[in-house]
Formats: C-alpha cells, sequence, structure tokens
C-alpha cells in the first residue's frame, strides 16, 4: 500500500503556566487573552508572577505600580511587590 500526503495543516494550542485563577486580579481578564492595553495576546503581554504567588499581566501591574495609591503593593494581598526570580 502506497500513501501520498497531498496536503498538511498543523495547528497550535499555547497558554500560560500558571496554577492560580484564569483570570488577572487587576483587568480580570483571561491570562490566555490579553490586557486591556494590547491587542494579541503572547509574548508582548507578558504575566508576571510576584513572590506572593500572585499573577497579574505585565502591563496591568505596571499600571497599578505607577499609582499613588498602590504604595508598592500588591493589589491582592497589599504585601510590598517583589517580582519573582
Amino acid at each position: 500500500m502506497k500513501v501520498t500526503i497531498n496536503s498538511w495543516n498543523t495547528v497550535a494550542l499555547w497558554k500560560w503556566n500558571v496554577q492560580e485563577d484564569d483570570v488577572c486580579g487587576i483587568c480580570r481578564v483571561a491570562y490566555e487573552g490579553c490586557c486591556p492595553d494590547c491587542k494579541v495576546p503572547g509574548d508582548d503581554c507578558p504575566l508576571i508572577w510576584g513572590q506572593c504567588s500572585h499573577v497579574f499581566h505585565m502591563h496591568c501591574l505596571l499600571k497599578w505600580l505607577n499609582t499613588e495609591s498602590s504604595r508598592q503593593q500588591c493589589p491582592m494581598d497589599r504585601r510590598p511587590w517583589v517580582t519573582a526570580s
């Protein structure tokens, strides 16, 4: 038996490796989506983890930290924000 392949279609799926809720705690948009400032999810809209184990879209967190009321604290537990390494 001889088989000839006439065409080939591939499909890919990516997901962030997140153990917590499925949405950003600041903008409430799914991690697989992008923050309200971005148009396309992925490397241009990365996630950022804190030592407190909370996860946010990087752009959402940077906006939050730039506000005076944030006091450089995690928006979820109000501990000082330290980015996990």
